[in-house]
């Protein structure tokens, strides 16, 4: 019997969604369950194991076909051996979680497993943004900043694992402290939690007409759309803060750029839903930045798979393993 189906697992803290798809990558199934983080999270692999068994059921797909399945996942992944640790939104701890283990013997298939940033990135690779392109950064702009490097087609992890960490590459020397312990880390410049702190920052210096300023000095909850919509009607403060998130942004791409030299830059996330407004404005710093080369080979671009990045990189893994 022919194996041509790729199954595609993205594991959250909220959700859990799955894919089956063609060897080419075309979706032809999709479902999803809530992560049940109870217990250290003793629940989500059986979880796992348990709906891919049902839907092949349900879908009376032979095991046979299957080539085999890709998951992305939070928290520390050693994608050899196929364990997770330090993925706090699921409650795992500093115990490396046995996934591949356990889900291969749930399932009888094999599992390939990886950072839930890199499956997004080899998603939009793959299927999105990068149209399949052999050379593509990605940049995901959420709570943290996260992303992935493709080159030649495949993910690279670099000597020790951390090949990707694009949110830590430092854009302004002695600048906020940041979760990893560095100071001036791009994750706390173009994350959602560091539009909001740009803000305040630049709030209590700015003695103008703001309704961004009015909302922080009132105590409002301020959120990064919030930024980002009051700076499209023309905010002056929130333009600033805008301004200055793609100044980092544009920084940090065009040293990815002259490093790496990819064809394309390929931004998505949460923050990224801004669109075009702070994509043209990365794409100005960008080319300040970038060297002569790379400023006219290289394109910026929007993310374009939204939550469906995460389960066709997954698949994709699990072909290329």
């Amino acid at each position: 019997m022919q194996k041509d189906k790729l199954i595609g697992v993205d594991l959250g803290g909220t959700t859990i969604k799955f894919a089956i798809m063609t060897a080419d990558g075309e979706i032809q199934q999709k479902w999803s369950i809530r992560t049940n983080v109870l217990d250290d999270g003793e629940h989500i692999v059986p979880d796992i194991v348990e709906s891919i068994n049902h839907h092949l059921d349900l879908y009376e797909l032979p095991k046979e076909r299957i080539i085999g399945i890709g998951m992305g996942t939070p928290g520390t992944v050693d994608y050899q051996k196929g364990t997770v640790r330090s993925a706090y939104n699921l409650n795992w701890q500093e115990t490396p979680v046995q996934v591949k283990a356990e889900i291969e013997q749930g399932t009888g298939l094999p599992l390939t497993i990886d950072n839930d940033a890199n499956a997004a990135a080899l998603g939009e690779q793959w299927r999105g943004a990068g149209e399949n392109a052999q050379e593509v950064v990605f940049i995901t702009l959420g709570t943290g900043v996260g992303g992935g490097i493709i080159n030649d087609g495949h993910l690279m992890h670099g000597a020790y694992g951390t090949a990707g960490e694009v949110g830590h590459i430092v854009v302004k020397p002695d600048g906020y402290l940041c979760t990893c312990g560095n100071h001036g880390c791009l994750e706390q410049y173009a994350s959602a939690t560091g539009v909001v702190h740009l803000a305040q920052d630049l709030a209590e210096a700015y003695a103008g007409k703001s309704e961004l300023k009015a909302m922080i000095d009132d105590g409002a909850e301020v959120t990064s759309k919030i930024v980002f919509d009051l700076a499209k009607n023309d905010d002056y403060l929130a333009n600033e803060v805008v301004d200055q998130v793609a100044f980092y942004l544009g920084y940090a791409s065009a040293n990815l750029a002259n490093t790496l030299n990819p064809s394309a830059i390929v931004i998505g996330g949460g923050v990224s839903a801004a669109g075009p407004f702070l994509l043209e404005r990365v794409k100005t710093n960008f080319m300040k930045f970038a060297f002569q080369p790379v400023r006219e080979n290289t394109d910026i671009k929007l993310a374009v798979l939204g939550n469906d990045a995460g389960v066709y990189g997954a698949g994709l893994l699990s072909k290329q393993a």
